[in-house]
């Protein structure tokens, strides 16, 4: 493990560091969602200055997230070969910076969204903020139900777009967050089977170490990815998507559930893989189709 000096400039690779802290490609997906519950809120009626406001305010709330996590998890992210070399655990950043840029950017976040939105945008984000850090983050350590806890803050963005739209929180809110919601638990579920060694290393008890068999994780991988189904039909019969996007979703999830019932039924590498590259490929598409087919 490195050990840099605590004082030094500003340089490129110090900037690089705490934008690491903020874990950049994560931060992408609540972007992107975040835009997407705003863009089907206003029905494509766009008010730049308002989308600009919710989507950089938001990042600025999850990166701030990200960085506290990071703050908590540093010791056991130095016995992780994929996290090892963070900033916090590798010495290049020191505790009490990390924390003041996390202080920063959530309060710079919620400021933004609060002034440049509406106060209903910053109160979700402050929910998202709050569950994710004080709920969720300890958790991890103790039980694995923490990947459904987890998975409540990350499927509140695209709620703060819908919010930052519509200054509500109608049934269609919901329904984009029940959809996150939903897709998260094979997405984690099968990344969390690839990287189960290293989980159990660092003694985060998710399940496939807590019940080495695979079978609660096999059989809670397909119980998900079907419940998904119907709650991505539902915004055809809604009114919020066209019929298009019904028969494109039901097509997707088909497919998403082809590749769970296969993990499911060979908890091999290979098969986690492919579900989760599946669920990489699944989401924007669903996300794109609703918002190419939104009904006015």
């Amino acid at each position: 493990m490195r050990t840099h000096a605590v004082a030094y400039p500003l340089s490129s690779s110090r900037m690089s560091d705490y934008l690491q802290l903020t874990k950049p490609r994560l931060n992408l997906l609540v972007v992107f969602t975040t835009g997407v519950g705003y863009w089907l809120g206003v029905a494509g009626h766009v008010d730049p200055v308002v989308l600009f406001h919710a989507v950089v305010g938001t990042a600025l709330v999850a990166g701030g997230s990200a960085v506290f996590n990071q703050l908590y998890e540093q010791d056991v992210d130095g016995l992780m070969a994929r996290t090892r070399l963070r900033p916090l655990p590798d010495g290049r950043l020191t505790p009490w910076r990390a924390y003041m840029f996390g202080m920063a950017l959530s309060a710079l976040g919620l400021v933004q969204l609060t002034v440049g939105v509406n106060h209903l945008s910053a109160v979700v984000a402050f929910a998202t903020l709050v569950s994710y850090v004080v709920w969720y983050t300890p958790m991890k350590r103790r039980s694995s139900l923490a990947t459904v806890v987890g998975a409540i803050p990350g499927a509140l963005p695209p709620v703060i777009g819908w919010a930052a739209a519509t200054n509500s929180l109608t049934r269609e809110a919901w329904l984009l967050f029940a959809i996150v919601f939903l897709w998260q638990m094979p997405h984690f579920l099968s990344l969390a089977w690839l990287f189960r060694e290293e989980y159990e290393r660092a003694g985060f008890p998710v399940l496939p170490v807590v019940e080495p068999t695979g079978k609660s994780t096999a059989r809670q991988t397909v119980m998900y990815t079907a419940a998904l189904i119907p709650v991505s039909l539902a915004p055809a019969l809604t009114g919020l998507a066209g019929p298009l996007y019904f028969g494109v979703a039901l097509v997707l999830g088909v497919a998403f559930l082809f590749l769970a019932i296969r993990f499911a039924r060979d908890l091999h590498r290979r098969t986690a893989r492919q579900l989760f590259l599946g669920s990489l490929v699944y989401l924007p598409l669903i996300w794109l189709f609703m918002i190419a087919t939104r009904v006015p």
